[in-house]
Order: C-alpha cells, then sequence, then structure tokens
C-alpha cells in the first residue's frame, strides 16, 4: 500500500481542454486523457490517495486577480468546470471511494485557500504525483507550495500539458532543476 503518497489530477476540465474550452490547451492536453485515468487507476489500487484539485470562479468576479489576465472560465456549474473525458468518466465511477476527493480551487496553487495540506499531512502524505494543466501555470504553482512544505514530489512528463511546447519544457526543467523533482513518463 503506498498510502504515504496521493495523486493530484490539477484542472483536468473541458475549459483547459476541450476543443471549444475557453483556455484550452487543445490536443496535448487532450492526449493526457486515457493516461490519467491509467494513473490513477494503478494508484488507488496501491491505496493511494487521488484529489482534483479543481479552479473554479464566479462569473464576473471584479476582485479575482484572473479576471485581468483571462476570459472567464470554469465558471462554477458549467460545462467548462467538468472534468474533462476519461478523467471525467474516472471521477464519475469512483468520487465516492474514501481515498478520492474533488475540491475546488481559486488561485493558481491548489495550497492557496484550501485544506490540502492539512489533509495531506493528516494522512501521512509525503509524496505528490502531479498532473493536469497547465504545466508551467496551475502545476507549477502547486509544485512550488508542495516544494516549500517539504513534500517529495513526482512529475508524470505525459499527463502535464500546457499551452505551448517552449513553456511545457521550461516548466518541466524548472520542476527538475530547481523543485529536485523526478520527472518520470
Amino acid at each position: 500500500m503506498k498510502t504515504n503518497e496521493a495523486l493530484l489530477i490539477i484542472d483536468y476540465t473541458n475549459d483547459f481542454v476541450a476543443d471549444n474550452g475557453a483556455l484550452t490547451c487543445g490536443a496535448p492536453a487532450q492526449a493526457l486523457s486515457d493516461s490519467i485515468a491509467s494513473l490513477a487507476t494503478t494508484m488507488h489500487e496501491q491505496g493511494s490517495w487521488i484529489y482534483f484539485p479543481t479552479d473554479v470562479h464566479k462569473p464576473n468576479d471584479p476582485y479575482h486577480p484572473e479576471a485581468k489576465l483571462y476570459p472567464p472560465h470554469n465558471v462554477r456549474g458549467t460545462w467548462g468546470s467538468e472534468l474533462f473525458g476519461s478523467v471525467n468518466d474516472w471521477y464519475q465511477q469512483n468520487q465516492s471511494a474514501e481515498r478520492v476527493l474533488r475540491f475546488d480551487k481559486t488561485r493558481y496553487s491548489s495550497f492557496a485557500g484550501t485544506d490540502l495540506d492539512l489533509r495531506l499531512r493528516e494522512r501521512r502524505v509525503d509524496t505528490l504525483h502531479l498532473t493536469g494543466v497547465c504545466t508551467d501555470i496551475c502545476v507549477l504553482h502547486t509544485a512550488v507550495d508542495a516544494y516549500n512544505k517539504c513534500y517529495n514530489l513526482v512529475v508524470h512528463r505525459d499527463c502535464v500539458a500546457t499551452l505551448s511546447k517552449a513553456a511545457q519544457d521550461w516548466a518541466l526543467n524548472h520542476f527538475q532543476n530547481c523543485l529536485g523533482a523526478k520527472v518520470v513518463d
């Protein structure tokens, strides 16, 4: 049992992944769906925790800093905020399991303004496996916070995507060389 490990599936929603999503990473993100779902199955069967930190917003929120940077996206209760593809299928089939949890986040990092750190420490988790989108934004900011909180990091190269190849390459390099993350295929 790998009860000291957790898989984070970050922001894998229609708005970030589907062709007609508001802030889509497109085909590179869509190609991850089966790999993420397979990894979730493997880790869940091994006793790991599976968390879905998911970006959520209110429409026309003038106080949210992203409102100045991006078009409206992942608005609570919309199609855009639903999980994408086989990851959504996996979540629908497993959401009632004790070791599976989807929770809202309103900032880039999965730790900012959430009880993620508390949940992980209560469960004695010391290793985080990171997947999802965008590699250089929400996955990166989650990784930086996790690093600063002394978690071991594993980034699954075939389970992360972002808006450009240059940003993807930079983020993967940063994970490994600045955060000491293990980047695996």
